[in-house]
């Protein structure tokens, strides 16, 4: 499980660094209000995320704010280490379960983004055994795609060094 969520995390920065290259999407989308979907569409959406594991991209998501928020009140109380140690659990343990309300946001942008038939008919796709095999094999694949994107750009990296190298020559510069 924690494999799928590595792998998850990797989907997640590979969707980040395609959508980073794209024009449009290079400024951060501005929070607009989403229209309230139908309880189909949310239920769709819902079974939707289920079916691709998204939970497991956020199932952490209230232990990880919590020490992020104890390891930034640790910087300036020092001598509160034994006190917001103990606060850190009783705070996460309060909170827990909150992280659901990421998914029934998720749900409401997909309801949003896609009619309830479009959403009716990606379940069914999901269901049907090249869905399922997608379901399956997009993990994998998108990881390979990051190992191959970075690999790429280690060796492009080369190449644009070597331009500027000997463009630098051409001015009389040795770099």
């Amino acid at each position: 499980m924690k494999r799928f969520s590595g792998i998850l995390s990797a989907a997640g920065l590979a969707l980040g660094l395609a959508l980073s290259g794209a024009p449009a999407m290079a400024q951060q989308p501005t929070a607009v209000p989403l229209k309230e979907g139908s309880p189909a569409a949310i239920a769709a959406a819902k079974e939707i995320l289920a079916m691709k594991n998204a939970n497991a991209m956020y199932a952490n998501a209230i232990p990880n704010l919590v020490q992020q928020t104890k390891d930034q009140l640790l910087q300036s109380n020092l001598n509160y280490q034994k006190d917001l140690g103990e606060v850190a659990g009783i705070v996460a343990q309060k909170l827990a379960g909150r992280e659901k309300e990421i998914g029934d946001g998720m749900a409401k942008i997909y309801a949003n983004e896609f009619t309830e038939q479009e959403l009716k008919d990606l379940v069914t796709f999901y269901k049907s055994p090249l869905g399922a095999k997608l379901l399956a094999n997009e993990p994998r694949a998108i990881q390979f795609s990051m190992s191959y994107m970075n690999q790429w750009a280690q060796n492009f990296a080369e190449v644009i060094n070597g331009e500027f190298r000997a463009e630098m020559r051409k001015r009389g510069k040795q770099i």
